[in-house]
């Protein structure tokens, strides 16, 4: 089938574009389009709060539940609340902006999450900082599902796409860098409220910023799926919710109930999206070796990579006992270097396919989280520092290839969606990898609560480096079959 004959009719191509098979085409570069600079400072401000959210808890924990009075089930929820929306809905959120508009939705999540970050901001009890959080997580998924189909639009396939995709796996790691740090220190000067009221303060700023951006949507209207999007937002959602409650045991009801259900909703919405006119997400695409390349990349690196790291500041303070601010300033070593190293991935565009980006990605995040092995309670920071670096910079080229492949393995006017279920599996591979790494951690036996959580930090570096070169495998396999590797 002839690519822009696929394109033309929103029917995604088995053979992907040529961005995807090793690089930009050098025949079609039109250059940025109108609004593009206005664009990438929105997009890139809204997906920094977004990151900055989720990774919020990871050194502020103690802190806020201290300051709620919140037991241990709670806890649970303040590392998992905003996943649990961001996961649910990214999909949906996708699939509205092609059909509604991707500013529309873009916008709309930022101003839902300046109301759900003042929520949690101002919160007398548990319960409502948590619908704050999962909130947080609603507004997150409209803004990266709509804010990287604004980033397609703007800057059409060739070499400023690259660079323009380049500059947002950036962005992901700088949110993820800053935001330990930035909570660390809001909370250590003006408590853990203020970090969620400067929090609202961003999200308002990247609200009013679409002012200049340029509307997009899908060339021809599509009916909104709504069962599609009901039964799959259910099933994801109680996906997540089993996988947090799995930190406190597995074989539990809690657990396995949820789990069930979100496996069979997940069968439903198979089916479902066969049925109807207008899928949200077309089964054809089950069939495109790069979307599947693209979505088993991205959950790898949810399950192997961020679920690990998002744990990692909590071993720190609670093994080496370093204080929370140190920790972040730790931990910055890995997202610092993902960030810088995603600017300079968009100069293998030409030379290396975007799968091999991706397979390689995930080995030299492998190796480096490999390399964190040692970690014993009192004892020093320094032998951690290689292993976060080299894990750094397979991170920064994850965050550039994933986009990249992830909007070119859907046909144009579907972007968002592509950015939508590319982040689904991205978040619900978290979700589950940092219930796995919890508790792996939590498992290991010691004579003191510092010596066992070290053997189990130990064994959880193990697990998700042996996860990685798995999910690189995969990933090449899939991007040798039709020739996108």
């Amino acid at each position: 089938m002839d690519v822009q004959a696929a394109r033309g009719s929103g029917t995604p191509p088995l053979n992907p574009p040529p961005e995807s098979r090793g690089g930009p085409d050098p025949d079609a570069d039109p250059g940025p389009g109108p609004g593009a600079r206005a664009t990438l400072l929105a997009v890139g401000i809204g997906t920094l709060v977004t990151l900055m959210a989720f990774t919020a808890p990871a050194t502020t924990l103690a802190a806020t539940a201290g300051g709620l009075h919140a037991g241990p089930v709670a806890q649970t929820w303040m590392f998992t609340g905003t996943p649990v929306g961001l996961a649910a809905l990214l999909l949906i959120m996708g699939s509205t902006a092609d059909a509604r508009g991707r500013r529309r939705v873009f916008r709309a999540g930022a101003v839902l999450l300046v109301l759900a970050s003042v929520l949690s901001a101002a919160a007398p009890d548990t319960a409502l900082f948590l619908t704050g959080r999962i909130l947080q997580g609603a507004g997150s998924a409209a803004v990266l599902a709509a804010g990287l189909g604004l980033i397609a639009h703007t800057h059409p396939a060739g070499p400023h796409r690259v660079r323009a995709l380049g500059w947002f796996g950036a962005v992901l790691g700088a949110g993820i860098a800053l935001g330990p740090c930035y909570a660390a220190s809001l909370t250590q000067v003006w408590g853990w409220r203020s970090l969620y009221w400067g929090l609202a303060a961003l999200a308002a700023v990247a609200a009013m910023l679409t002012a200049a951006v340029p509307e997009s949507r899908a060339g021809r209207a599509r009916t909104l799926d709504l069962t599609g999007a009901l039964v799959l937002g259910a099933g994801i959602a109680c996906l997540v919710a089993a996988f947090g409650e799995g930190r406190s045991g597995w074989v539990r009801t809690a657990v396995v109930a949820p789990l069930v259900a979100g496996l069979a909703l997940l069968v439903l919405f198979g089916g479902v999206e066969r049925r109807v006119r207008e899928p949200m997400l077309d089964p054809a695409l089950w069939r495109s070796p790069a979307f599947l390349a693209a979505s088993a990349g991205a959950f790898a690196t949810g399950l192997a990579v961020v679920g690990l790291f998002s744990y990692l500041p909590t071993e720190l303070e609670l093994v080496l006992g370093m204080t929370p601010l140190a920790a972040s300033l730790l931990f910055i070593v890995w997202a610092g270097v993902s960030a810088a190293t995603a600017l300079f991935a968009r100069h293998l565009a030409g030379r290396i396919g975007a799968a091999t980006q991706v397979a390689a990605g995930l080995l030299l995040s492998g190796a480096g989280q490999a390399g964190l092995y040692g970690m014993r309670a009192g004892g020093s920071w320094g032998h951690l520092v290689p292993g976060l670096a080299v894990a750094g910079v397979g991170g920064g080229v994850l965050n550039a290839a994933l986009a990249r492949l992830a909007v070119s393995s859907v046909a144009a006017d579907r972007s968002a969606m592509g950015s939508g279920a590319n982040n689904t599996a991205r978040y619900v591979g978290s979700a589950l990898g940092l219930a796995l790494t919890v508790s792996v951690a939590s498992a290991a036996h010691g004579p003191t609560p510092a010596v066992a959580l070290a053997a189990g930090a130990n064994h959880g570096f193990v697990a998700a480096a042996g996860i990685c070169v798995v999910g690189a495998a995969v990933v090449l396999r899939l991007g040798r079959e039709r020739g996108v590797a």
